[in-house]
């Protein structure tokens, strides 16, 4: 499909796929935990080992969508971009807090900047808590049940983060089209991202095409 003329192109196709894998990944992730440690659903299924097996194969593989999508320049780019708080970004947090809604941001505001990074470490602890409780061999029974606990709580909380990008992702049709699409409005991106220069980014990805 070709880009309207007065869209702004915000993601790749690549950053689409890479999103909508890793999403799919933690759903399940999510999803199975849930049947495990709820007695009412673990009845529902009854076999847990699969529920287990499956749990775990998809904790294993959550990273590997953003490990193959770094292939893009254009991931490389906006994880650099979410890795980078700039002077705007603590205007945000402020006018966040005094509910203004005259919030300067990037491509990527401050709470979504906060967001990848939390998402980002969380995964990583359940990768390591994950895999002691998986490889019971690797470990001491002490460091198995302080690994257990911390996979266990921090997954309540990452499924409450969680629902709550996804909360967020409901309140703004403009912003899922852009993952959906990869375009975007661009009287929203002025307003929602007054300090992207989506002109630059587009004129990136263009070189990248044709250097290919």
């Amino acid at each position: 499909m070709r880009p309207r003329a007065e869209s702004v192109r915000r993601f790749t196709r690549a950053e689409h796929w890479v999103h909508r894998a890793t999403a799919a990944l933690m759903a399940v992730c999510l999803v199975t935990a849930a049947f495990l440690y709820y007695p009412p659903l673990a009845e529902l299924v009854g076999r847990r080992r699969l529920v287990v097996t499956v749990h775990e194969w998809c904790g294993l593989a959550l990273p590997v969508p953003l490990l193959l999508g770094l292939v893009s320049r254009a991931l490389r780019a906006d994880l650099v971009r979410l890795g980078r708080f700039a002077p705007y970004d603590r205007e945000w947090l402020r006018a966040v807090r005094r509910r203004s809604y005259r919030r300067p941001a990037g491509k990527f505001n401050a709470g979504q900047k906060l967001y990848a990074s939390w998402i980002a470490g969380a995964v990583l602890v359940m990768l390591g808590t994950g895999v002691l409780m998986w490889f019971t061999h690797l470990a001491p029974l002490v460091w198995r049940t302080g690994a257990t606990f911390v996979h266990d709580w921090l997954a309540v909380a990452v499924a409450v983060v969680v629902g709550g990008h996804v909360w967020m992702a409901v309140k703004d049709p403009e912003a899922r089209r852009g993952l959906r699409t990869g375009l975007v409005d661009p009287l929203w991106a002025a307003r929602e991202h007054p300090d992207w220069d989506h002109a630059a980014d587009h004129a990136g990805d263009q070189g990248e095409r044709r250097s290919r």
